[in-house]
Order: structure tokens, then C-alpha cells, then sequence
């Protein structure tokens, strides 16, 4: 188990909220918005620590060389995370499972984080990692017509400049997210991919546009999202979901609110 522990600052609020393209929640009231709590306590490796894909190769599992996806997690807000005070995290790994898959041996890893501030637990968080060998991913680069957005949907922005943007604000070196020669002759993806967590925040923060409290979402990241592909997300009564352009879909969750007995509005 590892523990940090920061004061808060606005500051990153601020810039995540301008790369959103929303509106500054009240910070010291009403605290963090469900997942915005990824821009804090984060991690800095040595520049020493990081293998060629950019994630830390020391004190890692599985062993270090095997590529890294996001594969899903869940979140529950348990409190007003707010700024101008100090907060800790804790982090322990959960279970580490191994399997075969159509792509060949395969790690599963549940890492649990658990922050608290004042001495009460605020956000409750399971990460789903899964690690695959190193071996080229044999994606298409073709896609379908865009489909038009239909009621209900919003069109996010995927653009290189934000994946570069919040794979700086989460301290995220993966290369996959800003090299595009490396996501393309290395991991031999189409393009730039998509951050899981980018994904489940646009989810997250189309529940909380509607003006219910976003107070826990559990996400799944089910296929690959690249940068010329577009973004997409549908809130329902069901829950929410990431699809491209095309239709395709590569997220889907359910966001738990204050106002909708345990569902999306």
C-alpha cells in the first residue's frame, strides 16, 4: 500500500474545467465533481522510472514490458472532496488474475484508491487495468459515414491538443495519447488513443449537465477510441455511453445521481 497526501489547489479544477469546456463548480462548497479528482494526488515518477511506452517499469505489476489499457473502474463520491485543504490517498493493489485471451496471455489488476479528507473517506475508487504482451495491435484505420447526433447526444472534442492536454493534467506519460508515431509504428494503432478516464469523464460530466449530482459511476472501456474517429456521448435513462462517429461503441457506464433513484436523469 502507498499513501500521498497534498493540500488541494484550485488550479487544477480550473484547467480541467477550461479543457471540459465547463463551467467552475463552487470548489470550497460544493467541492469536486464526480472524477475530478483525477487532476490530484497524483503520482510523479523519475524520469529514470519510465519505460519506452512512458509508464513507470519500478515497483509495478505485473513486471514491467507488457502494454498497459484501461479497461473500466468504479467510483463513488462518498463527500464533498473540497479544495484549500489537505487530502490523502491511499493505494493498494486488489487482486491481480492472469488468463489467455485472443490476443495471448493477459493481466488483470484492480488497484483500489481511497482518499479522505478531514479524516473521513470522500471517494472510494477500483481502477480495472489489464496488461497484454508486447505485440503490435493489428487495428483498422477505416471508418464509416459519421452517423448525425441524435436527442440526447453531445459531440466532445478529441482533438491531439486535448489528449495532450489531459494526459498533462493527470501526469499520464503514456504514448500512446500524444506520440502518434508510436501509437502507430510501436503499438501499431490507427491513431492516437482515446484515454479510458477522458471517456468516463465526458460521461460523467454529460449526467452532471443535465443538473443532477454525479455521485458515483461505474464505466467500462470496451473497445479502442482514436483521435480521428470523434467522441460521442448519450445519456438515458439506462445510463450513458461513448460511441464515434460511425456508431461504433467503445464505453459504456451507469452514473448514480442524488436525483435519479440510482440512475442517469
Amino acid at each position: 500500500m502507498t499513501e500521498h497526501t497534498e493540500v488541494l489547489q484550485p488550479e487544477p479544477a480550473v484547467a480541467l474545467a477550461r479543457l471540459l469546456g465547463v463551467d467552475l463548480p463552487d470548489l470550497e462548497e460544493d467541492g469536486l465533481p464526480l472524477l475530478w479528482h483525477w487532476v490530484y494526488l497524483l503520482d510523479w515518477p523519475r524520469q529514470a522510472d519510465l519505460g519506452p511506452d512512458g509508464h513507470p517499469v519500478r515497483g509495478v505489476v505485473p513486471a514491467p514490458g507488457r502494454r498497459r489499457m484501461a479497461a473500466g473502474g468504479r467510483v463513488a463520491r462518498t463527500g464533498s472532496l473540497v479544495v484549500g485543504r489537505a487530502a490523502t490517498r491511499r493505494t493498494e493493489v486488489v487482486s491481480t488474475t492472469d488468463k489467455t485471451g485472443r490476443s495471448g496471455p493477459l493481466t488483470f489488476v484492480v488497484v483500489r484508491h481511497t482518499i479522505s479528507q478531514d479524516g473521513e473517506v470522500k471517494v472510494v475508487e477500483e481502477q480495472d487495468i489489464v496488461y497484454r504482451d508486447a505485440a503490435a495491435a493489428p487495428t483498422s484505420a477505416t471508418t464509416s459515414a459519421p452517423v448525425p447526433l441524435e436527442a440526447g447526444e453531445r459531440a466532445f472534442p478529441v482533438d491531439p491538443t486535448v489528449l495532450f492536454r489531459f494526459s498533462a493534467l493527470t501526469y499520464n506519460a503514456h504514448r500512446i495519447h500524444y506520440d502518434r508515431d508510436y501509437a502507430r509504428d510501436v503499438e501499431g494503432y490507427p491513431g492516437l488513443v482515446v484515454h479510458g478516464p477522458l471517456q468516463a469523464l465526458a460521461m460523467a460530466e454529460t449526467v452532471r449537465g443535465t443538473g443532477a449530482t454525479a455521485t458515483a459511476i461505474e464505466y467500462r472501456v470496451v473497445a479502442p477510441l482514436f483521435d480521428h474517429q470523434g467522441l460521442v456521448v448519450r445519456a438515458t435513462g439506462g445510463g450513458v455511453s461513448v460511441r464515434d462517429h460511425s456508431g461504433r461503441i467503445t464505453a459504456t457506464g451507469q452514473v448514480e445521481t442524488l436525483t435519479g433513484e440510482g440512475k442517469t436523469p
